[in-house]
């Protein structure tokens, strides 16, 4: 959809048509989720580094694949990365003028995140998209197997942490709360130890007779620990933290 065709065009309705355009091809795919993070957007250019990688990892795995592939990818992570690609590009048409209001919450915080950067801003964002994603899915995600909705409610909690060490510090990290905003800041690499699976879970899909204890197995000692000995005591807080500040 060019500019004269979308002109009197719902923001909502443009994203939407952008995204469909590219669903099919993950190199598209890619670019799309990248150029909002493009060189010119000034200082949030510099925020797209941990979803990037995100990215990169799931287009390895191939749970992006189109449906029509030799091997299909997953509905559900189509569907959830669908849904960011969404909400940030409806927020950047109407962060440059066009007319309209935010068709939903995430997308009115990816505005207030484009008008001021900041690192909570862009988890606030990010996670208010992504946890929607996971709302609105629950159907596909019944029909992945256990293993995997494993691996998606990790990716989910190692989201929810790294914001928390930001928002509340001393619910993530305790005695190290002060180290939290520098670990947990998406415009470093720090945040690639909380964020990014690679080299931690299988890097293909389906993950077929894998079990849940032989995925936990293969995690490693560090990230293990990370997952259990930190985030899943503090589940219910962290779910509660994201409650209150994505609303």
């Amino acid at each position: 959809m060019t500019g004269a065709e979308s002109g009197g065009v719902e923001p909502a309705a443009v994203a939407a048509e952008m995204v469909l355009a590219v669903q099919d091809s993950t190199e598209d795919r890619f670019h799309l989720a990248a150029a909002f993070y493009r060189a010119d957007s000034g200082d949030r250019s510099l925020y797209g580094r941990a979803e990037l990688s995100f990215l990169r990892w799931e287009i390895a795995r191939g749970v992006l694949n189109c449906p029509a592939a030799e091997q299909p990818g997953s509905p559900w992570w189509r569907a959830v990365n669908n849904r960011l690609l969404r909400d940030k590009v409806e927020a950047d048409q109407l962060s440059i003028g066009r007319p309209g209001s935010p068709s939903s919450r995430a997308v009115q915080l990816w505005v207030e995140f484009i008008a001021a950067p900041s690192p909570r801003g862009w988890y606030r964002a990010h996670n208010a998209s992504i946890t929607a994603g996971y709302l609105d899915h629950q159907p596909l995600a019944m029909d992945e197997l256990p293993a995997e909705c494993f691996l998606m409610n990790v990716a989910l909690g190692r989201a929810l942490y790294a914001h928390a060490m930001l928002a509340r510090p001393h619910l993530a990290l305790g005695g190290f709360a002060p180290l939290g905003p520098l670990l947990a800041d998406p415009r470093r690499y720090s945040v690639g130890f909380f964020l990014d699976l690679r080299r931690v879970f299988p890097e293909h899909y389906p993950l077929g007779e894998i079990t849940v204890d032989e995925l936990i197995a293969m995690e490693g000692h560090l990230p293990r620990a990370l997952d259990y000995g930190i985030i899943t005591p503090r589940a219910a807080a962290l779910y509660e933290l994201a409650t209150t500040s994505l609303e």
